[in-house]
């Protein structure tokens, strides 16, 4: 028999912790099937549902996530993923030049292919269907095989691509520049082999540069009209912006994944802060050292008109913008939220 004497209270409380961490562990297994759809529930990976956590914590209660339970999230492939240094906002002095950043999880970036280039003529399976968190749409890692069975040095390989919708494992896709190719989502071609009213996404602006436009989850471009006497096709962004991009300029067919992604709410500041966000701090908040609106006694609204941290008014209509030259390749400038006209 144990003596009650012989057992000090530094062993009771480490038993007691280890007991109190196995039933919230036991606790999160059991409440972390009680999730519920707040979208129809989706069986395809590409267009994942937002679902409700159940209402455990007050945080939880407030958090819409979308459901990644058809997504690969394991370790990237070694060989096309590098980890990238953090500066926290600093620059080599260790000042701050960027408020409002620091921490967060330090994960691997994926190498993208965006100019579809190095494998074109080949063909391309998708293996799988990956989250990347250096992107709010998802990617999809594909190998590449001989186009016609002889053997090619650049067979067995792999490579990342922006994934679009309605991608599924197992997918055989292409790229080409010198042919047109079949119309459906994954395939990437030149914008003077495509037919206007499909929908492109990671569209070069400057041939051979990569893929620049629409790369966001959910977003993509409406071929409106070609002009191959002019060399170049009019798009209208999902912005409603309407832009010349050549007719030689890479384009890949089909809206990017994930547009599920608007609609999602984190819930907590502690998932800001994972994701390397702090907290935004008001000037009427600070002392007056390091804010022209600090100090004071009590609440006060700063006693004078909003200015920035350096002095600079941040309403009542003050300019920053510099006069540029007006875009030759927008058409039509996205509609403005601002009550005077947006400037070219």
């Amino acid at each position: 028999m144990w003596n009650s004497s012989v057992i000090s209270n530094s062993f009771v409380f480490h038993i007691y912790s280890r007991y109190v961490k196995y039933v919230i562990k036991q606790s999160g297994r059991h409440f972390s099937s009680g999730t519920k759809a707040v979208t129809p529930r989706s069986t395809d990976p590409t267009k994942p549902s937002i679902i409700k956590l159940k209402p455990i914590t007050p945080a939880r209660r407030e958090c819409y996530l979308v459901d990644l339970s058809l997504v690969y999230t394991g370790p990237p492939v070694k060989e096309l993923a590098y980890y990238i240094p953090r500066t926290g906002g600093r620059d080599n002095s260790g000042h701050i030049t960027v408020h409002h950043r620091g921490g967060g999880f330090r994960g691997l970036y994926r190498m993208i292919d965006f100019k579809r280039t190095l494998y074109e003529g080949m063909r391309s399976v998708v293996q799988r269907i990956e989250y990347d968190p250096y992107r709010t749409g998802f990617v999809a890692l594909l190998k590449h095989y001989s186009p016609d069975g002889q053997p090619h040095p650049l067979e067995g390989q792999l490579s990342y691509i922006i994934c679009p919708q309605g991608l599924s494992v197992g997918t055989e896709i292409t790229s080409n520049r010198q042919e047109p190719v079949d119309i459906k989502p994954g395939n990437a071609t030149l914008l003077k082999y495509l037919p206007a009213g499909i929908f492109v996404h990671n569209i070069e602006t400057h041939a051979g540069d990569g893929g620049i436009l629409c790369r966001a989850a959910g977003t993509f471009a409406k071929i409106v009209t070609t002009h191959p006497d002019d060399n170049v096709a009019l798009l209208r962004l999902a912005s409603k912006e309407l832009r010349k991009v050549p007719l030689d300029c890479m384009a890949t067919i089909g809206k990017v994944s994930n547009p599920e992604h608007k609609n999602e709410k984190l819930g907590s500041a502690g998932r800001m802060r994972e994701k390397g966000r702090r907290p935004h701090v008001r000037g009427v908040a600070m002392n007056p050292v390091d804010h022209p609106h600090g100090g004071g006694e009590g609440r006060t609204s700063g006693g004078r008109p909003s200015v920035s941290a350096w002095g600079k008014p941040t309403k009542c209509g003050y300019k920053t913008r510099r006069r540029s030259k007006k875009n030759p390749f927008i058409v039509e400038r996205r509609p403005s939220v601002y009550p005077f006209p947006r400037m070219n």
